[in-house]
């Protein structure tokens, strides 16, 4: 879909996408969107809010995981937490 909406916004620089708050919320974008963090390198490793794929596959369960989700951005309720900063210290040069 993605692919889609750039093609579509390439061809046309008026054009406007009224309906993406309904794309954003829709089920089968939101199972798309959890696959792909699940299918990601670090989804071992704990997000912001605590939790891993394994966490929330095992105790809460993908389903109700993502209708909580979906019900909340629906609701204009969610609001993301802050990524986690990890602060990279300058490179040393040899003078």
């Amino acid at each position: 879909m993605q692919a889609k909406l750039h093609r579509w916004a390439a061809a046309d620089p008026g054009r406007r996408f009224d309906d993406l708050f309904n794309f954003v919320h829709d089920p089968a974008t939101l199972i798309v969107a959890f696959d792909r963090v699940a299918g990601n390198t670090g989804s071992r490793t704990a997000g912001v809010d605590g939790l891993t794929v394994a966490d929330v596959e095992e105790v809460i369960g993908v389903p109700g995981f993502l209708d909580d989700l979906r019900t909340r951005v629906k609701a204009g309720t969610f609001a993301p937490l802050p990524v986690r900063e990890r602060k990279i210290p300058p490179l040393r040069t040899r003078g």
